[in-house]
């Protein structure tokens, strides 16, 4: 069977990958990844990892047979077009496909791209509360984060 996983995967982690292990028990496993426009238009912001970037890391996935380029919502017409037997999804699905072609599975609890944006704003925080900050990217994070400062009068 050919399995469709379609996803942006902005930021990609564990999550990520336990639903296409899940996803290759099935059969041969297609990830239709979001293109960078779609997830501009969707999400209001350019992913942080660019298409060719994060099909690049998919495809080095034992689980992922094929990336091919997707729009934000799946339709039949699509998995027609790809030759696709089941869309596998997380339980936030919205694609509108035939029942009888979707697999859901629960999303994995306490994971997700935008606490990772999150835990990573943290992390720049703490680092740059450090006075010992020298790095490249430290400096960096330091004049953003000074810049915050100043704008909301924080100091």
């Amino acid at each position: 069977m050919r399995i469709l996983v379609d996803m942006s995967a902005t930021l990609i982690h564990h999550g990520h990958v336990r639903l296409l292990k899940k996803a290759s028990q099935l059969g041969t496993v297609i990830v239709a990844l979001t293109t960078d426009e779609e997830v501009k238009n969707k999400k209001g912001y350019t992913p942080e990892l660019s298409f060719e970037e994060r099909k690049e890391i998919l495809e080095s996935i034992r689980y992922v047979d094929e990336v091919i380029p997707s729009p934000w919502l799946i339709d039949d017409a699509f998995l027609v077009k790809h030759n696709i037997d089941k869309l596998v999804h997380g339980s936030d699905n919205s694609n509108l496909i035939p029942a009888e072609k979707l697999v859901i599975f629960p999303r994995t609890e306490g994971v997700s791209s935008s606490d990772m944006r999150r835990r990573v704003l943290d992390s720049l925080i703490s680092i740059n509360l450090r006075k010992d900050a020298e790095e490249g990217s430290d400096r960096v994070a330091r004049a953003l984060f000074e810049t915050i400062k100043n704008d909301f009068r924080l100091d």
